[in-house]
């Protein structure tokens, strides 16, 4: 299918504040449909995996800080009175000096403490495999995103192609209502001269109601059809949108079924997001295992302590402290058993994917075949019927037969031009199928 570029993306807004809501019509093609959708502005669904791309990188910098040192300052001074009483320290004692005894309570007294406080985890194998894993899951992330990007391009593409096959539906009503005044026209020049007779007049007159009757559904269903295209796109749903292609024909190179597999188990973004699930979900029950193993931290401080600022003494902390996990009660190894089956789900579904995959191309390698022959049928009946009715009406002009034989070839071009359109329709979606299947429907819509 061959796409013209039309406006640029900012034009749609322009387009949008400056026409009345009631005349407003944008004219629009497949290729440029998808952008608008893929745009930031465009559908909800791409602004969301955007958003889980962004919480993923969040998450793996909450992982990293665990690895970082862990530095703080505080400034303390305060001044306070302390009960002896209440540390165990009391006294039945006089003092042989007269006015002297131990106080219950001392104070009050200042304490100024300024220091600096700093702690690193030197070594902890279950925090390093959990900063992997939340790596794996920003990749994950970023293929959903891709993912994403192709289910709203394949959505977009069928909208598209629906609505292309109301367009020419509604083209066919347009022709049939046409064909059907002009032999109303010939059955009553027929009746006037003599050699036809007032039924076929108004077996004319009936052809001719329903093909209005015809019409009026066929408008309808593609105001039905544009509504649902702007609605993929994510535009506002007051606007006309005004196709620019053409629902038609092109053959193509669709190529073997074993390339077309290969080429899918390569590019699908899905398939690439769920190894990295898998990846995550490897790494997170590693990480859950490795809480068994020591780790070491290191911390220190320094600072400066007194009764005030001025005369305030340094001082400093160092340590290493190693932690051995000896019992917690059972929780680690629950944690073990809970990771290592959210890690058995991924791979199931992995398989599962996989399967589903193989499955998708094969189906739509299947219609893409079967559907360029029922194109190639479809044009045969189609112009058989065409040339049925020229001959029922030229016998009819002549006087040779009467207008039921011309209706019935009516009849049969109308159900003739419905199945090409079918079919033509059916051979789009099927590329767009094989597109989806293989990966590869961004490059399909850009052609």
């Amino acid at each position: 299918m061959r796409l013209l570029g039309i406006l640029p993306l900012t034009a749609v807004a322009i387009l949008a504040q400056s026409v009345d809501p009631a005349e407003r019509t944008l004219p629009i093609s497949l290729k440029r449909a998808v952008e608008i959708a893929l745009a930031p502005e465009g559908s909800p669904r791409v602004a969301l995996a955007q958003e889980s791309i962004r919480q993923a990188e969040a998450k793996k910098a909450i992982a990293r800080g665990a690895l970082l040192p862990d530095i703080e300052s505080s400034i303390n001074d305060q001044r306070q009175t302390t009960s002896l009483r209440a540390f165990g320290i009391g006294f039945a004692f006089t003092s042989p000096v007269a006015g002297f005894t131990i106080p219950n309570v001392v104070g009050p007294y200042s304490i100024f403490d300024a220091r600096a406080t700093a702690s690193q985890t030197v070594f902890d194998f279950s925090t390093i495999r959990r900063y992997q894993a939340s790596k794996a899951d920003i990749l994950a992330s970023q293929s959903d995103f891709d993912a994403t990007k192709n289910q709203v391009s394949d959505q977009v593409a069928r909208a598209y192609v629906a609505a292309l096959r109301t367009d020419a539906t509604l083209e066919t009503a347009h022709a049939n209502v046409e064909l059907s005044q002009a032999l109303l026209r010939l059955a009553e020049q027929q009746k006037e001269a003599g050699t036809g007779t007032g039924i076929e007049v108004v077996r004319a007159q009936v052809q001719l109601a329903n093909d209005n009757q015809k019409l009026i559904v066929a408008e309808n269903e593609r105001r039905r059809a544009g509504l649902n295209l702007l609605k993929a796109m994510g535009l506002t749903l007051d606007t006309n949108p005004e196709l620019t292609d053409k629902l038609s024909y092109e053959s193509a190179n669709v190529g073997s079924l074993e390339a077309a597999l290969a080429d899918a188990r390569e590019t699908r973004a899905e398939l690439k997001a769920q190894k990295r699930r898998e990846q995550s979900a490897r790494l997170n029950h590693s990480a859950v295992k490795s809480e068994r193993l020591p780790s070491l931290d290191a911390s220190a401080n320094y600072g400066s302590i007194g009764s005030k600022l001025v005369g305030a003494l340094p001082t400093y902390t160092y340590a290493f402290s190693i932690r051995v996990p000896v019992f917690d009660g059972g929780k680690r190894d629950a944690r073990r058993e809970e990771s290592l089956s959210q890690y058995r789900q991924e791979q199931i579904r992995l398989h599962d994917l996989q399967d589903q995959v193989e499955l998708d191309v094969r189906l739509a390698f299947d219609s893409v075949t079967s559907a360029a022959a029922e194109v190639d049928a479809a044009r045969e009946g189609q112009r058989l019927a065409e040339q049925e009715l020229e001959q029922a009406r030229r016998r009819y002009q002549a006087g040779v037969t009467n207008s039921i034989e011309v209706t019935d070839a009516q009849t049969r071009l109308d159900r003739a031009r419905s199945n090409l359109i079918g079919a033509l329709y059916d051979y789009n979606v099927a590329r767009i199928d094989l597109a989806t299947a293989t990966g590869r429907i961004r490059e399909y819509v850009n052609q």
